[in-house]
């Protein structure tokens, strides 16, 4: 029987990860808004979608670790199952209640845009509950980076874009690189923060095989990659997005302690503050790039 509060299960939704569903949809809507095609009820329902996916994928995830005793010794926020406050199947029916959510919403986008997106929203779903849910999930094998890049980079700001404009733009492309590099320093941040539970675990993310310092550096670069796609999308729009890098007095903070080699509850701040930069590189972008 469940014991959550309504503040577990909110804290169970990893509110701080959230930004990291704003962000693409900000981002993707500001370049639709460059090419004088925004439409406002579009970009709310990918909200919509873009939110819920996130929110599942946190349940999904706290539903198979739980029950796989990756959770036990936990240095992070709390977890629903592994901290006994959630039954594994009231969690588990949290995740396919909020999948619902966003494959209503992403079948309205569907109906009013391109049926084809049907299949990426199938895609979509399968990918989360199998990061780490199955037999062999794949966040397990050091590929959830790659997982979150396509589809929480790539995918959501392309996406975005595409049912308001319904045409190929290539500063979505770019944009799509910058918000995936921080989408995926996040999940850099939580693995590195991990390490010492997750070998314990037998869980192989890609911090566990690169090791702490590597890791470390992995951080800094997925931050340098997210700048060299402002001025990309720059490049390819005008030259006024490049006042978008002051994103970077955001993430130097979370820089210097990633580097400063702290380890355990000291890296917890640093996945709210990479994914509040995240939020600022969207809204920097947006804005500067319809301010001409």
């Amino acid at each position: 029987m469940s014991n959550a509060t309504t503040a577990d299960w909110i804290a169970g939704a990893r509110p701080r990860t959230l930004p990291a569903a704003i962000a693409p949809v900000l981002a993707g809507t500001g370049v639709a808004a460059y090419v004088d095609s925004m439409v406002g009820w579009k970009a709310l329902l990918a909200l919509v979608v873009s939110l819920a996916l996130q929110v599942a994928v946190n349940y999904a995830n706290d539903y198979s670790d739980g029950i796989r005793g990756t959770d036990a010794d936990r240095v992070g926020p709390m977890r629903l199952v592994g901290s006994g406050r959630a039954t594994p199947a009231a969690v588990k029916r949290a995740a396919f209640l909020a999948f619902g959510v966003a494959a209503v919403a992403g079948l309205a986008l569907a109906l009013t845009t391109s049926w084809w997106l049907v299949l990426v929203g199938v895609v979509c779903i399968v990918a989360a509950w199998f990061y780490t849910g199955g037999k062999k999930p794949y966040g397990y094998l050091g590929l959830g980076e790659v997982m979150v890049f396509v589809f929480f980079g790539l995918v959501a700001v392309i996406g975005t874009t595409w049912v308001q404009t319904e045409t190929w733009e290539w500063p979505a492309l770019y944009a799509g690189v910058g918000i995936g590099a921080l989408a995926c320093a996040v999940l850099v941040t939580n693995n590195l923060r991990d390490i010492p539970t997750d070998i314990e675990a037998g869980k192989r993310t890609l911090a566990v095989r690169l090791g702490a310092e590597r890791t470390r550096a992995l951080y800094a670069l997925l931050v340098l990659a997210s700048a060299l796609a402002v001025v990309a999308v720059a490049a390819a729009t005008h030259w006024g997005v490049l006042l978008s890098l002051v994103f970077v007095l955001r993430m130097l903070p979370a820089l210097r302690t990633i580097r400063s080699g702290a380890v355990g509850p000291a890296l917890i701040p640093v996945l709210g503050a990479t994914g509040m930069g995240q939020l600022w590189w969207a809204v920097l972008v947006a804005a500067t790039l319809n301010a001409a």
